[in-house]
Formats: structure tokens, sequence, C-alpha cells
């Protein structure tokens, strides 16, 4: 839980998503692309999707990382999740001397599992559609100790948040060319069930 009084927000957040991790100069991203009920459910198109984020994730890093230092230690690995599944990879890299928190925030943000590829041309479609701001939804989460070089953000997802009287929650799909509106609308409620049924006391 997140409480900025100054802001007048209350977060609560069960993120499975790392947006960033750092210890030092190494840094740590781990993007989700890819969601089933079970790993049946996972199919070329989620396998391409989690690819092309991990494309993006890898040059966002480098513009900030010693050269030859982005790595992917895992690639479209399963890991399970209550009601699902998410295909997640994981991007490293070592930051070049003297990087701090807000060169790599600009590298990075926003995380490229949430925005889509090419970033620029996708978040001015964003802009263009979304008929309200994101808010916390999607953002950066989490803490940061500039002094030790230290923090972890994850993406916020699976998040709630309260603001003006009112409890939000977002949530959604990726959408490609080779997508169904169906198959994505019915993503949007499986990532949606659980939590949206804790909030309202109708959970199982």
């Amino acid at each position: 839980m997140l409480d900025v009084p100054e802001a007048g927000l209350r977060v609560v957040g069960a993120s499975p998503e790392l947006f960033l991790e750092r210890a030092g100069d190494v840094v740590r991203s781990s993007p989700i692309k890819g969601t089933g009920r079970t790993e049946r459910d996972l199919g070329d198109k989620d396998v391409a999707e989690n690819i092309m984020i991990v494309d993006l994730v890898r040059n966002d890093l480098g513009r900030v990382a010693r050269p030859g230092s982005v790595t992917v230690p895992a690639l479209c690995a399963v890991e399970e999740h209550p009601g699902l599944v998410h295909l997640v990879s994981t991007v490293r890299a070592r930051l070049r001397p003297g990087v701090g928190w807000a060169e790599l925030l600009a590298a990075a943000s926003p995380a490229g599992s949430v925005s889509g590829a090419p970033k620029s041309s996708a978040l001015r479609v964003i802009r263009e559609l979304e008929p309200v701001a994101r808010g916390p939804y999607c953002g950066g989460i989490g803490w940061v100790d500039a002094d030790r070089r230290r923090g972890w953000l994850s993406v916020g997802i699976r998040t709630f948040w309260f603001g003006d009287g009112r409890l939000h929650f977002g949530t959604g799909a990726a959408i490609t060319w080779g997508s169904d509106p169906l198959d994505e609308w019915q993503e949007t409620e499986l990532k949606a069930r659980r939590l949206v049924g804790l909030a309202s006391g109708a959970a199982g």
C-alpha cells in the first residue's frame, strides 16, 4: 500500500510485473506479455508479443547501459498466478557510470509492456484514443533509494487507487495486428475478475 496524503492518493496493488529493479549499476526489468487461464491457452501470438516488448526494453535500457551489457537471461518463461498464467521475460543491463534514476526513468518510461511498440507512435495513439488519464495505472510504483543507487518499481497493474472520493481500477490487453477483439476483452476480464471480486467482497 502506498499512501500519499499530500496528493490525496492511496494506492493498493498486487502487481506481478517488475518494471525496474536497480542494485548499484545493475538494472533488471521483467516485462509480461501473454496471458491465459492455463499454459495451454498461450499461443504464437503471445510469444510474438513478448519478444516484441523484450526488444523494446532492450533498446530502452541500451540507451543508458554500458555497450554490450544488455542481456536476456529469461525469455518467455511461464509464470503462474492465482487464476491465470503469464509469459514473463527478463532483461538485464549494467548502467554506464554516472547514470542516475532520472536518466534511467527517462530512458525506460513508460514501461514497454503497457505502451507498445514503436513506443513513440503507440503513446501518440494512446493519447488520441484513451478518454481519461491512466493515473497510477500502468505507472511505476515502488521505492527508490537514490543515495544507495537501489530501488524497485512495479508496473501499476492489478492496482486500485483511491482519489476524489472514488475507488479506481484499470485493466487492459495488448492490441496487435493479429488480435481477436473478443479474446482481448475476455483477457481483460480474466485479469480483473479476482481483484474486483475481492474489492466487492464477492471473491470466493
